[in-house]
């Protein structure tokens, strides 16, 4: 029904920045965000665990009749969007790293992704990179740091971030482009521009994840025209507080 919520998960808090999308692209619709805290993080986890977490999260999810779920987190993707679509009949939204934004840059383009151990050394990231690295040069950067400090609260500590932010560019050659493959990496999106040149891209998939969500409802018929709350739910339920500082946290991000 078009009236249903839509639930949007996470490994933990990262993905209240497609929540933060969301609400701007969708503010009319309900949303479910369930992080999945008590569990953090995915990436040192193996894809039979963590589609073991994502199964037991949509099915709760489908016991709350949403009518699309939103896998808020690359990683989850990498490892088990194509089950989780065989398992259920609701639409079910999964996430990657944008590369192909980044070399639509232009020609012979040099980008650094940014994400979990596990994303870049799945088959799924193997494929991506497959369809453009003969055109273009592209550089893997695993940045574990930026999750746990997103988790931890502690992206008020800006020395502290800067100084993270640069030993991860200098794993990232003279680039074009930075793609942040991990839903976390948004909240240091303000930061990551004051170091880096301007001519160099930040790129994010958050908005073209929430484009296609808005297509596939409208194509269904699914699209609400009233509502606009937020259900807060957190396996570690004494994150909920600082799911919804996060969210106004997202709000104040600037965007190119």
């Amino acid at each position: 029904m078009e009236n249903d919520p839509i639930g949007i998960f996470d490994s933990g808090l990262g993905g209240i920045s497609v929540l933060s999308v969301a609400k701007k692209v969708l503010p009319q619709e309900d949303f479910i965000f369930l992080g999945d805290s008590q569990y953090n993080p995915y990436g040192t986890k193996t894809k039979e665990e963590i589609t073991q977490r994502c199964i037991a999260i949509c099915d709760w999810f489908v016991a709350q009749h949403v009518k699309a779920i939103v896998i808020a987190c690359n990683t989850a993707t990498s490892a088990c969007v194509d089950v989780l679509r065989d398992r259920y009949e609701i639409p079910i939204i999964g996430m990657e790293p944008a590369l192909k934004v980044a070399c639509e840059k232009g020609p012979r383009q040099h980008i650094a992704v940014w994400a979990t151990e596990l994303t870049l050394k799945e088959q799924k990231f193997a494929r991506l990179m497959d369809r453009f690295d003969d055109e273009h040069t592209i550089y893997r950067v695993p940045c574990p740091q930026l999750v746990r400090i997103v988790e931890e609260d502690r992206l008020d500590q800006e020395t502290m971030i800067a100084r993270t932010l640069n030993e991860y560019l200098h794993q990232s050659p003279k680039v074009n482009s930075i793609v942040l493959g991990c839903t976390h990496f948004l909240f240091y999106r303000n930061a990551l521009k004051k170091l880096l040149p301007q001519d160099v891209h930040i790129v994010d998939g958050n908005w073209g994840t929430i484009r296609h969500l808005e297509d596939i409802l409208n194509q269904n018929g699914q699209l609400n025209d009233h509502g606009g709350g937020i259900v807060w739910k957190n396996t570690d339920p004494s994150k909920i507080e600082l799911s919804k500082r996060l969210l106004k946290r997202m709000e104040e991000i600037i965007w190119d």
